[in-house]
């Protein structure tokens, strides 16, 4: 069976890392051939799909004017590919993907969405195109598959048609989440925290939708009263370099508190190395981090964004959205836990990971609608 996935760039972000282990989890199995079409570039994902000799073709879209061309290249690709499926991630690939192949004449199409709140983080055109999609939706794509509840309720009330829309939540390569206390010990030690501080940490790439104003806020406030914390960042754009972000932390007054690691491959160990793990943003769909967090065993604090709640299942700390004194106070209610405590807490978080939110479980999930789709009635 051919899917032909089509997606507006792959550069790391939580839509390009699920479609990359989608196709790892189906690129052995008999009968299913993926290929991707990228309507920019390559980005970081691009050539590592192309190592493991899946076709990824990049239409290298620079703004509205190339629209016509390429839809065309994507209409002209289809036609000659003839996949079973055509899968299209996020708004702008729905719209210009899902018209393409209708062109082409292919049915079976399935549009993904991941976005919950439709009041943030939004550019014109974005609300435009999704606007466009809701006209659609009970028109273009045979399914949608959403990567949330949240998700799916919100773009019901929006107008999407609920009767084409489906949840696969995100699935996690457990075999990639695994970390050695060796990796916890050696990646602490070469940032100078011993096992006396206590590390507090944030993993995801500066926006303003993740909030790190939020976390910066809310720690501050702990850093006033608890010398031995400490505040790591890890993901894109947290350097010294981003002028935006360093202003913030002078204004704490306890900068040299802070740790900014920047984008890393090694997401799991830098997990590893801290003793709580803070979800700060003002919106998610379905938070990937955290799923990694609870993985890898870290104890968890996180807004009620999205399906934060929903996948932390109560064994962690939630707390309202960009209220930095409520993040501050569950912070504060995770860290005056026994470190026993928090352990028999991440220890539940990483059972309901391996119960209910694997990669095989996902993966198994989506074949059946590939096979529901392809089937003739």
């Amino acid at each position: 069976m051919k899917v032909l996935h089509v997606i507006v760039g792959l550069n790391v972000g939580g839509a390009e890392l699920m479609l990359k282990r989608l196709i790892e989890s189906q690129k052995n199995l008999p009968g299913y051939e993926h290929s991707v079409i990228s309507l920019t570039g390559p980005g970081v994902i691009g050539p590592q799909l192309m190592e493991q000799g899946v076709r990824v073709r990049c239409l290298e879209m620079k703004g509205p004017f190339g629209l016509p061309r390429v839809f065309f290249q994507l209409w002209t690709e289809m036609r000659s590919l003839r996949p079973a499926i055509v899968q299209t991630w996020m708004y702008h690939s729905d719209l210009l993907g899902g018209l393409a192949a209708r062109a082409a004449g292919i049915r079976n199409l399935i549009w993904g969405i991941r976005t919950t709140d439709l009041e943030k983080g939004g550019k014109f055109t974005t609300r435009l195109i999704r606007k466009l999609c809701a006209y659609l939706s009970d028109k273009v794509p045979a399914k949608i598959v959403c990567a949330a509840e949240a998700s799916r309720q919100a773009h019901i009330a929006v107008g999407y048609d609920p009767q084409r829309m489906v949840v696969i939540p995100n699935g996690f390569d457990l075999s990639r989440l695994r970390t050695t206390v060796d990796q916890r010990r050696t990646l602490r030690s070469s940032l100078s925290l011993s096992e006396h501080h206590l590390v507090i940490g944030s993993l995801g790439r500066f926006n303003p939708v993740k909030d790190q104003a939020n976390f910066i806020a809310a720690t501050a406030m702990l850093a006033k009263l608890n010398p031995s914390l400490r505040f790591l960042m890890v993901g894109r754009d947290l350097t010294l370099e981003n002028e935006v972000l360093t202003t913030l932390l002078d204004r704490t007054g306890c900068s040299d508190r802070y740790i900014l690691l920047g984008e890393r491959a090694d997401a799991a160990v830098c997990l590893s190395a801290m003793d709580i793990f803070c979800l700060h943003s003002r919106t998610e769909g379905f938070p990937n981090v955290l799923g990694e967090a609870m993985a890898v065993g870290v104890p968890s604090v996180v807004t009620n964004v999205g399906d934060s709640a929903l996948l932390l299942g109560g064994h962690g700390i939630v707390v309202p959205a960009q209220d930095a004194l409520a993040l501050s106070c569950g912070l504060q209610r995770m860290i005056e836990l026994s470190p026993e405590e928090r352990k028999l807490l991440s220890e539940k978080a990483k059972r309901r990971i391996t119960d209910g939110f694997t990669m095989e479980r996902s993966s198994r999930r989506f074949r059946q609608l590939y096979d529901d789709l392809s089937t003739p009635v």
